[in-house]
């Protein structure tokens, strides 16, 4: 099919043909595509949203929105904190929600096979089965897809000692912007022939080409006493000192978290309990593997000399259910900015402390949470109206500065999206940010995946 620009009817028409009722276009359907968990709205309807069922399928798609000059936007399960999964006008919706199967899992090599659209938490559910884990454990999980995992390398409470998802992934299965379906990667453990494409897609965000298949390791599960570490702290500097002292004596807890007390207060109000004093810090820390009991043990002791008030137990999923809770407790306070800076663990105090003066320059609350062993912080803002205020992204703008003068990142697992797409030039630095332009135009030269997120057009 040669290139040529048609009516908006007209693409539909040609979709049809070939997917027949996988292409949707009821209003309230495309009303959905148009945002997703960041608050990021589009502009207007897309042109259609195609529930894809095959790699086969996305092929089809991407052959047509290439004759076309269509852009398309890729979507998993809308979980996205970015906006990198928002359609609008011009744009078709690629939905692989229903590419849901689980193909295969190996317990003599320890993987799983599976579609993009298989949730997280189910992958988990059915590898458990074979006494396996899959360790990707974003705030997300219960909906959030592999695909919408591996487009955007998801993190979590986890990452402290089991790393993001990119540390996972043996294979992929892509569609390119032509159509063209290639497979990237080794089915083997070990394998380094010619460059590393599959991390090239890690965490591409639909910019490069459709994920659609993904060959991932999982590891054994664990039948260790799992330890909890729960502190409370009078304030937060004490926290953040029992966090890096953790990390400083090579200890390995697989979850360190940090709540501050604008969070810790929005959480207990939320869950209707009533602990949590006015100016405190909560830290929680889990131990697994063999000598988890002394880790703890080790830990607590830590923690104690930080001045910190310790309880240690086994179990307490309620205290990691309490961190997990952040979300939806802000969300009761109104529209929430959740974002996603990461700076090296020994700046975590700096930047806190930045946070604190921006709160203060512009008259605003900013709960934040931590991956504290990872220095990923997720300050939120609390906002109302349908879309961010200036002030809000005057204040955003101080902290992405603050977080890249301390060696840090716009984003640790979020993404670039709409978002911050404006400030990605300032962390890459200039030649950088030119390589990586060049780098997406070589698998999309028409600039058909994606517009608009990642690089400004």
């Amino acid at each position: 099919m040669s290139s040529v620009a048609l009516e908006h009817d007209q693409i539909v028409t040609l979709l049809q043909e070939k997917l027949g009722n996988a292409v949707v276009c009821d209003s309230s359907v495309l009303e959905r595509a148009r945002s997703d968990k960041s608050g990021k709205v589009s502009s207007g309807l897309p042109i259609c949203v195609i529930e894809v069922t095959s790699t086969a399928d996305v092929s089809q798609v991407l052959k047509i929105a290439n004759a076309t000059n269509t852009p398309v936007v890729v979507r998993g399960g809308g979980s996205g904190l970015a906006g990198g999964a928002i359609a609008g006008p011009g744009e078709i919706s690629l939905s692989l929600e229903k590419m849901n199967r689980i193909l295969e899992i190996s317990v003599k090599d320890r993987f799983a096979s599976v579609e993009a659209g298989v949730i997280n938490n189910d992958l988990n559910e059915m590898a458990k089965k074979q006494n396996l884990w899959f360790t990707p454990d974003p705030a997300s999980r219960a909906w959030s897809t592999i695909g919408g995992n591996i487009a955007t390398n998801a993190g979590g409470l986890l990452c402290v000692k089991y790393g993001g998802t990119r540390e996972v992934i043996l294979e992929l299965t892509v569609v390119l912007a032509n159509g063209e379906i290639m497979t990237l990667g080794h089915k083997s453990i070990k394998g380094v022939t010619g460059y590393d494409l599959v991390s090239l897609f890690v965490g591409s965000e639909g910019t490069l080409g459709v994920i659609t298949e993904a060959r991932v390791k999982l590891r054994p599960v664990d039948h260790n006493p799992v330890w909890t570490i729960s502190a409370v702290a009078e304030n937060i500097s004490d926290a953040i000192e029992a966090a890096q002292d953790t990390i400083s004596n090579y200890l390995q807890p697989s979850i360190l978290e940090l709540i501050d007390n604008r969070a810790a207060r929005h959480i207990a109000k939320y869950l209707e309990l009533d602990f949590i004093k006015e100016d405190s810090a909560i830290l929680i820390a889990q131990t697994d593997g063999p000598g988890s009991n002394s880790e703890a043990l080790a830990i607590k002791q830590i923690w104690e000399k930080c001045g910190l008030t310790v309880e240690i137990e086994t179990g307490r999923e309620d205290l990691i259910q309490f961190r997990r809770s952040m979300h939806p407790a802000l969300e009761k306070q109104g529209n929430v900015l959740i974002e996603d800076i990461a700076v090296p663990v020994s700046q975590l105090g700096k930047m806190f402390l930045e946070i604190r003066n921006i709160e203060q320059e512009f008259g605003i609350e900013i709960p934040t949470v931590a991956h504290a062993g990872d220095g990923n912080l997720h300050p939120n803002f609390i906002y109302s109206g349908s879309t961010v205020p200036e002030e809000i992204w005057l204040a955003a703008d101080m902290m992405f500065k603050k977080a890249l003068e301390l060696g840090g990142t716009l984003t640790g697992e979020h993404g670039v999206g709409e978002l911050k797409r404006h400030w990605l030039a300032v962390e890459l630095g200039q030649s950088q940010f030119e390589l990586q332009k060049k780098i997406k135009s070589i698998f999309d030269p028409k600039g058909l995946l994606n517009p608009g997120k990642v690089f400004e057009n």
